[in-house]
């Protein structure tokens, strides 16, 4: 949910970066001090054990915390939206997706993805309490101190509040949650306009944000200022980014009716995958002096990108004669196209195009039709918004 900035990098997980924001240990050590009250309390134990638990508890909890966004990412890795990475901060964790959803269906699929992980963990949970307490696992789960309660009982109820509560906050039906993603991608299926839909469900992400704002200063004024401010902090965040999104409404409406076909360039220089590697070097790098070239088939269908240093390392090996199709980078030649038809607001935000600096734009059938670069697509923004705000 939400958003972050630049983040420690932690781990990878398969293939996904794992980081974690300055914030998020902050936030760490508050849960590790808050939660080692409540096992005090609940164990009736020593302060050591209470911390001891405690730590694993967060520790858990944070591991719940990373399977819920990868389930956001590995479902939109899936849809075939590229993944950045997964960043940790001070309200939760954040999957860092390359592109935003480009059918109601392929948002529902992301958005569910992270609670239905976190329904499956809460299920498992409650399945070990009932193991554990012989079936009766919504006592195991009271708030009051039980003499009786073991540190693992301690930790299952823990988990089970945490995970419970975290469940029920995504699906909140307010953009940027979980289930305002949810609710945008019902509105936009329906009205089959996404801008529509992100207004609809912006518009009740701040309506919400300000009910937490609201609910925040009284428990402010009321004393409990610890959980009035964080709540008040979190509203002002979810307003902040649910108006974000209702204000970017408008700007991409602006942009209705521009596609990646009318600003691209529709003769791109590109190879035969049959073409010598000496030719290559000649008619092309030395030529155009480009550090790379897009291969095509028989057909004309992208298949990937050469390299000049590759080029230069296998004639230096003695093999100018090898084709640039034995060179071709296959493996992220996905991750170098982009529909023709696509919309040009669907490039504003795309990793892979701030990272390459250019995208092949491809029809129906893979055949390359242009390329499009991210100085054309700000050349396009320029020319043509001061034309439709007049």
């Amino acid at each position: 949910m939400l958003g972050s900035g630049p983040s420690i990098h932690l781990l990878r997980v398969f293939g996904i970066r794992i980081g974690a924001s300055p914030s998020w240990f902050f936030v760490l050590f508050i849960f590790i001090y808050l939660g080692a009250d409540y096992f005090r309390e609940v164990l009736d134990g020593s302060v050591t054990q209470a911390y001891v638990v405690a730590v694993a508890g967060v520790f858990l909890f944070f591991v719940s915390l990373v399977l819920h966004e990868l389930g956001h990412a590995l479902v939109a890795r899936r849809e075939g939206i590229p993944i950045t990475g997964i960043d940790l901060w001070f309200f939760g964790g954040v999957a860092k997706m390359g592109r935003d959803s480009q059918s109601p269906g392929e948002e529902f699929r992301v958005a569910a993805a992270g609670p239905l992980v976190t329904l499956l963990i809460l299920a498992g949970c409650l399945g070990l309490l009932a193991l554990l307490q012989e079936g009766a696992a919504l006592e195991a789960a009271r708030l009051a101190p039980d003499d009786q309660i073991s540190p693992t009982i301690a930790l299952l109820v823990f988990l089970v509040m945490i995970n419970g509560a975290l469940l029920l906050f995504n699906l909140v039906p307010a953009f940027p949650l979980d289930g305002g993603r949810i609710a945008r991608s019902i509105v936009w299926k329906v009205t089959a306009n996404r801008n529509t839909a992100t207004r609809v469900s912006g518009r009740i992400g701040e309506g919400f944000a300000y009910i937490l704002i609201g609910i925040g200063i009284f428990l402010a004024a009321r004393g409990d200022v610890f959980n009035g401010i964080w709540l008040a902090v979190v509203g002002w965040f979810i307003a902040q980014s649910a108006r974000g999104a209702v204000a970017s409404t408008a700007f991409t409406e602006r942009l209705d009716g521009i596609t990646v076909a009318d600003i691209m360039d529709a003769q791109p220089v590109s190879m035969p995958v049959g073409t010598p590697l000496t030719q290559a070097q000649d008619e092309y790098f030395l030529r155009y002096r480009w550090d790379w070239f897009p291969v095509v088939d028989e057909q004309g269908r992208f298949l990937g990108v050469v390299r000049e240093p590759r080029v230069d390392q296998e004639i230096a090996a003695g093999r100018p004669a090898l084709a640039v199709g034995e060179l071709v980078e296959r493996g992220d030649a996905e991750d170098w196209r982009v529909p023709s038809d696509s919309p040009l607001e669907s490039l504003l935000g795309d990793e892979q195009l701030r990272s390459r600096g250019a995208l092949m734009a491809v029809d129906a059938d893979g055949v390359l039709r242009g390329v499009v670069t991210i100085d054309q697509v700000r050349r396009a923004l320029t020319a043509a918004l001061p034309q439709r705000l007049a």
